[in-house]
C-alpha cells in the first residue's frame, strides 16, 4: 500500500550505495594542531660567547691575591719577604661541537595536494627540536660543573647536595651512594638554604643565583609534599615571609634564589650512551667519549650562577629550505654549531635524592 514516501537520490553516496555522507567534503577548520613548544630555561642562565671563526674559545681563569702587613724598610719586590702574591692562572677551553641539525623532506606532489600551509609548521618544528637539544645539553653541563674539580689549584668547588639528608658531598658523582628517597617540600626548602650558604662560602655573587628543578620537585615547594596542601611546610607560607601563590602554582624565590622548573633536567643513567650528546666534542665529565652524558639517575635539579657554564657559538640557530628539482621536493634543515663547557665549578651545586 502506498504511504506517500519516496526514494531520494542521495548525492553523498558512492554508486547509490553505502554511506550517505561519503562524497561530502571535509570542512577545513583552519587550525593546525602542532606540538606544544617546550619551555627552554637555560639559555639566559649561562655565559655565551660568539666567535666569528675558529674551532674553540679560551676562557682565562685566575686565582686570588693575598695581603700581609709591611715591615718598614723591607723590600716589597724581594720574593724572600713574601709580599708578592703568586696569583694562580689556568684556562678553560670550550670546543665547537659538530654541526647539530634537524631535517625533513616535503614532496612537491604532497605540497600541491595539501590544502593548508605545512611549510611553516615543518620549519618551526625543526627549530624547536634543536632548541630542546640545546637546553638539555646546558642542563647536563651545569650538573657537570657541580661535579667538577676546582678550576685552579687550591680553588673552591660546588658539590652535590643530598636533599633528604641536607648534606653536602664531594664533586664526584655520588649517584650510587644516594638513598633514592623522594624529598618533601620542607626538605627541598632546607636544601636551598644550605645551597645558598655554600655559594656564600664560595664568594659567589648573590645577584643572579637560580635553581632549576623538575616539575615534580618544583610543585612540592608549593604544596609542601604529596597529598593535601601543607601550607606550613611550603615555601609560600606568608607567615615566614614566603613568596608565591597556590592559585597560580608559582614560587619565585627561596633563600634569594630564583626558582624555575624544566622538563630538560635528565633523570636516567646516560653514562654509557655514545649517541646524541655523547658525540659532543667536550667531555664535560672528564671521561673520554661521553660528551655531555653522565649518570643522572638521582638528579633533581641544580642551584647555580651564570658564571658556572659557558657556550661558544660559531653558528647560531638557523633554518633554511631548498627546492630540489631532481627529487621533486623541498629539503628543510635547521642547524647550529656551538659548544658547551664548565667555567667555574664553585658556582654550581647539584641537588640529588
Amino acid at each position: 500500500m502506498a504511504n506517500g514516501d519516496t526514494s531520494p537520490s542521495r548525492v553523498g553516496q558512492v554508486n547509490s550505495a553505502g554511506d550517505v555522507d561519503a562524497l561530502f567534503l571535509k570542512k577545513f577548520s583552519g587550525e593546525i594542531l602542532q606540538t606544544f613548544e617546550e619551555s627552554n630555561i637555560f639559555k639566559p642562565l649561562h655565559t655565551v660567547r660568539t666567535i666569528d671563526s675558529g674551532k674553540s674559545a679560551q676562557f682565562p681563569v685566575t686565582g686570588v691575591a693575598s695581603a700581609d702587613y709591611h715591615t718598614p724598610g723591607e723590600n716589597i719586590a724581594d720574593s724572600g719577604n713574601s709580599y708578592l702574591s703568586d696569583i694562580k692562572k689556568a684556562e678553560k677551553v670550550i670546543t665547537i661541537d659538530k654541526m647539530l641539525l634537524a631535517s625533513t623532506f616535503l614532496s612537491n606532489i604532497d605540497d600541491v595536494k595539501n590544502h593548508y600551509d605545512i611549510r611553516s609548521v615543518y620549519a618551526n618544528e625543526l627549530g624547536k627540536a634543536l632548541a630542546v637539544r640545546f637546553d638539555t645539553a646546558i642542563s647536563k653541563v651545569f650538573i657537570a660543573a657541580a661535579r667538577s674539580a676546582a678550576a685552579i689549584t687550591g680553588g673552591k668547588v660546588g658539590g652535590i647536595l643530598d636533599v633528604s639528608a641536607n648534606a653536602m658531598g664531594t664533586g664526584a658523582d655520588s649517584s650510587d651512594d644516594a638513598d633514592n628517597t623522594d624529598p618533601t617540600g620542607a626538605e627541598l626548602v632546607a636544601a636551598l638554604f644550605t645551597a645558598a650558604q655554600k655559594l656564600d662560602e664560595n664568594d659567589v655573587p648573590s645577584d643572579g643565583r637560580f635553581c632549576v628543578l623538575r616539575p615534580q620537585e618544583y610543585y612540592k615547594l608549593i604544596t609542601g609534599g604529596a597529598g593535601a596542601l601543607a601550607i606550613s611546610t611550603s615555601a609560600v607560607n606568608k607567615d615566614v615571609g614566603g613568596l608565591g601563590s597556590i592559585a597560580s602554582g608559582s614560587i619565585p624565590q627561596v633563600a634569594g634564589i630564583t626558582i624555575y622548573k624544566s622538563n630538560h633536567i635528565p633523570s636516567t643513567d646516560l653514562s654509557a650512551d655514545a649517541t646524541g650528546d655523547g658525540a659532543a666534542a667536550n667531555d664535560v665529565f672528564g671521561v673520554s667519549g661521553v660528551g655531555y652524558n653522565g649518570n643522572f639517575t638521582n638528579t633533581l635539579g641544580v642551584v647555580a650562577h651564570s658564571a658556572a657554564v659557558g657556550t661558544v657559538k660559531l653558528l647560531d640557530l638557523a633554518t633554511e629550505s631548498e627546492y630540489q628539482i631532481e627529487r621533486q621536493g623541498t629539503l628543510f634543515v635547521a642547524k647550529y654549531a656551538m659548544g658547551h663547557g664548565v667555567l667555574r665549578p664553585e658556582c654550581a651545586i647539584e641537588l640529588q635524592k
